[in-house]
């Protein structure tokens, strides 16, 4: 394939299986999409959630990186309004020097919760995202020890230095989140798994080559393969996208209705929540290949980041195990 694959990792928390179990499986799929051949695995930011476990990327970054050997790891991604650049860049920093050259540091704009969850991590501290274009430039500095003189922080290091600088990734679903990323040369993951419109997703592929051609374009789409189309369909179900619309401008995603009117009523905003069809990939590891070689020709695609939102378990590791690098080559191979 000319394009790599990676994974996506919620740490769901489903029906029957305790938080201890939720992150037990994240381990698991880690080690074994390791041997599937995947690039990269990536955890996500979701606080004050009982259907999530994730909630300390890095953290769980540092746990997986020592329970696997050759894949990279990262983060996907650190909600950087909640907190500072320079010890985001000291943790990462650390876990780059244990394990040089396999680490990834994804950064979000959202802020991975509900309003109450926000104000708990900014406690004493309250921020409302509006400096975050300067809270990334002040971290690309860090990462690259490029501190300008004139900056407030001038000779500043973020400790320990590396052997070799975690990569830095803006994760975002908009032309001007690409454009930003490419402007500080930040690789950029566009989340189609949150906005599917692939029209803003041919403007944010266009601006970021234009202006970082050099750059490192990902996609993270929602992915589910089975041995059958007829399977695939049954388990993509009639998922859908919820979104809550605020007065403000402000547009956020959440993972039920009940969220997204839970948020909506936090915000002290007037408030429209609405549900969206997900475009979700499915069908046989053929069928999908063939969607995502459409996607890498159409928006020159480096990298595609699968996101499965299957809350059987045993059928989750089956869609990533048949659409793996390894399982495809195979194909390719035997074909």
């Amino acid at each position: 394939m000319s394009y790599k694959l990676g994974i996506l990792d919620q740490s769901p928390v489903v029906e029957g299986v305790s938080n201890y179990d939720a992150l037990q499986k994240t381990v698991d799929l880690a080690q074994k999409a390791e041997v599937w051949g995947y690039e990269r695995f990536w955890v996500s930011e979701h606080h004050n959630s009982d259907t999530v476990a994730g909630s300390s990327p890095e953290v769980l970054v540092s746990y997986l990186l020592a329970k696997t050997k050759t894949i990279r790891v990262g983060s996907g991604g650190v909600m950087l309004q909640h907190y500072s650049p320079y010890k985001v860049a000291e943790n990462f920093h650390v876990l780059s020097t244990l394990e040089p050259g396999r680490v990834d540091l994804g950064i979000g704009k959202a802020p991975g919760g509900l309003p109450l969850s926000t104000k708990a991590l900014q406690y004493g501290t309250l921020n409302t995202g509006e400096d975050f274009e300067a809270r990334l430039a002040f971290l690309q500095q860090l990462i690259h020890a490029n501190v300008s003189e004139t900056h407030e922080f001038a000779s500043i290091q973020a400790t320990p230095i590396p052997p070799v600088k975690p990569e830095t990734y803006l994760l975002g679903a908009s032309k001007n989140s690409a454009k930003l990323a490419a402007e500080l040369k930040v690789s950029f993951a566009f989340a189609r798994f949150i906005n599917t419109d692939n029209a803003i997703l041919k403007e944010a592929s266009t601006t970021f080559r234009t202006i970082y051609p050099e750059g490192k374009f990902i996609v993270s789409v929602v992915v589910i393969t089975a041995s059958t189309e007829l399977e695939a369909k049954e388990l993509a179900g009639d998922q859908k996208i919820i979104k809550v619309h605020l007065a403000s401008g402000r547009t956020l995603s959440l993972q039920t209705v009940e969220q997204a009117e839970k948020f909506g009523k936090e915000s002290g905003e007037a408030y429209e929540v609405k549900q969206y069809d997900a475009d979700i990939i499915y069908g046989t590891p053929e069928q999908v290949k063939a969607a995502l070689d459409d996607l890498h020709e159409a928006y020159g695609v480096d990298e595609f980041i699968l996101h499965t939102p299957i809350p059987n378990p045993e059928q989750r590791l089956r869609s990533f195990e048949l659409l793996s690098p390894k399982s495809l080559w195979k194909e390719v191979v035997h074909s």
